[in-house]
């Protein structure tokens, strides 16, 4: 009995020190890491500077086989479209490097791309340094940043990840509007929803 409680506390120990190499952005924070090039789907280098509008920018932690993800996927597209007409950039990060040789390899990632027919940034998030910069906690988790990059809203994509025809309350849309438009997000918080990042943690 003793030895299965010294072991268990060895083993929170080592997820408390885990968990402090993870930071976590705040509302109001300014976005992290924002000149690292990261390889595209395409095979071009961007950066969260290159992406970026002038109206902010939709950074999404995502990755090819969550559940949650494969349900969402679909409307990915979409919220590409709302941000194009509110003049807020958007890229989607796989920052899944634990499965970098397997499902989230980049070849799988192009797959992915092309045959959902993705309209927007897909990029690697090599060892998994904006994920842990910014506190992406799931697949998928937005992070919606204004036009001086401050974090404006992150979270759930909306409230239904089983139907879009269900969804009820569209948070990002309702954020990337009023980001938009200048104004401060209503609602600027919501719980993620989805698989664990299989991060690198150093």
């Amino acid at each position: 009995m003793k030895k299965s409680i010294v072991i268990l506390l060895v083993f929170y120990s080592f997820a408390i020190i885990a968990a402090e190499k993870v930071n976590e952005l705040e509302i109001g924070d300014k976005a992290l890491l924002t000149d690292v090039n990261m390889q595209e789907v395409t095979g071009k280098s961007i950066s969260l500077n290159d992406v970026k509008k002038e109206n902010g920018l939709v950074v999404m932690f995502s990755c090819n086989q969550c559940p949650f993800v494969l349900r969402w996927e679909d409307r990915y597209n979409e919220i590409k479209s709302w941000a194009d007409k509110n003049d807020v950039g958007m890229v989607v990060l796989n920052s899944n490097y634990q499965n970098r040789s397997g499902g989230d390899s980049f070849e799988a990632m192009k797959t992915k791309a092309k045959e959902k027919g993705y309209n927007f940034y897909y990029a690697v998030d090599k060892e998994s340094k904006l994920a842990n910069a910014f506190g992406g906690k799931t697949t998928p988790h937005v992070f919606l940043f204004d036009g001086d990059f401050k974090l404006a809203y992150k979270g759930a994509i909306d409230d239904n990840s089983k139907s879009a025809a269900s969804v009820e309350k569209t948070y990002l849309k309702d954020a990337i509007i009023q980001v938009g438009a200048g104004k401060n997000v209503a609602l600027a918080e919501t719980p993620p929803v989805g698989c664990g990042i299989k991060r690198k943690v150093e």
